[in-house]
């Protein structure tokens, strides 16, 4: 196999790097920042978003789409879900004919409110739709990089591409299990991280176990409706891109928007939170997707009309708690 192009050099691209190289796989890894790509290429070092690990030579830093792109039989997108539209627009010039796309990006576009694989197909000619894989799953990129053992979720339209797909990123520590449930997977990784939100408020608040494993519970109920009023499968929600996920970024340490999550608990504003970020907290613009997709199918989502409200509202952590708690009783 040619060249496998990573575009993204964030913590999950680089660590999906690290994971093709060490299988053997020459990378051409893609950061947006010039300075920091020739940086890193000196270094061996990503300092800024996963540092700690060693880059072999046979990942190639580079700031080119073009180098990243062409002439590579497998291009890995892991960009933040915002920036998929536009950065595909540059790409796409230079794909190979014959080229399988797998996205790592767990997000809806604002704008649109589509899923990332509808913003793929507007973008790309009709040839490469069936060739669209979507990745998604509890995975820290740490903990990737350090080769503990993983399980993730690969969805694919085609039945044959997905699992070329899983046989190029399966490892001994990486397990990858294939689904048709697109929407579904999609909608999962999207909507975990604004219930992580919600997660890490109730830890800053100083909440308990009960307080999270109810949370947990609703909000996975919540996401299963909205999926299943867009015609997901409710099933891909009692998975890995479903409950697995949630699991992972509603307890994990290394949990960005869980982290987001606690600050808000203790009072900090969001505005002071986000000053000088350079990571993504995903579900800070999901939030407001996910609000707007309730809106329109009708489902009710009280957890994330909270989250919503408290992110751009002003709404107080307490406050929130208890109009989840206060709400009509019924039955589960």
């Amino acid at each position: 196999m040619n060249e496998i192009g990573v575009i993204g050099a964030g913590a999950w691209g680089t660590a999906l790097s690290l994971l093709l190289a060490d299988k053997g796989y020459k990378v051409a890894l893609w950061m947006y920042e010039q300075d920091l790509a020739e940086e890193t290429a000196i270094t061996r070092r990503n300092r800024v978003y996963l540092p700690g690990f060693a880059l072999p030579l046979s990942i190639k830093i580079t700031s080119s789409l073009q180098h990243a792109v062409e002439s590579k039989s497998v291009i890995l997108s892991v960009m933040p879900s915002h920036t998929v539209r536009t950065v595909v627009q540059q790409f796409q010039p230079y794909l190979s004919e014959d080229a399988i796309l797998i996205s790592a990006s767990k997000g809806i576009e604002l704008d649109t409110l589509l899923p990332l694989s509808e913003v793929y197909k507007e973008v790309l000619p009709e040839v490469f739709h069936d060739r669209l894989c979507f990745l998604s799953g509890p995975s820290f990129a740490k903990e990737v990089a350090q080769k503990m053992p993983t399980a993730i979720t690969l969805a694919a339209f085609d039945p044959d591409v997905g699992k070329t797909a899983q046989e190029i990123l399966s490892t001994l520590y990486f397990r990858v299990y294939t689904n048709s449930d697109v929407l579904g997977v999609e909608l999962a990784g999207a909507l975990k991280n604004v219930v992580a939100i919600a997660a890490g408020v109730l830890q800053g608040i100083g909440y308990g176990h009960n307080t999270m494993a109810a949370l947990i519970t609703r909000g996975i109920a919540e996401m299963a409706r909205l999926g299943v009023a867009q015609g997901a499968d409710i099933h891909t929600f009692s998975g890995l891109a479903g409950i697995g996920d949630v699991i992972l970024t509603c307890t994990g340490e290394l949990s960005r928007n869980r982290a987001l999550g606690v600050r808000l608990g203790k009072g900090e504003k969001l505005d002071d939170i986000l000053q000088g970020e350079k990571t993504v907290a995903e579900g800070v613009r999901t939030a407001k997707a996910a609000r707007n997709l309730a809106l329109r199918y009708a489902v009710d989502m009280p957890i994330i009309e909270e989250v919503y409200q408290l992110l751009y509202e002003g709404k107080d952590p307490r406050e929130a708690v208890r109009n989840l708690m206060t709400r009509e009783l019924k039955k589960e």
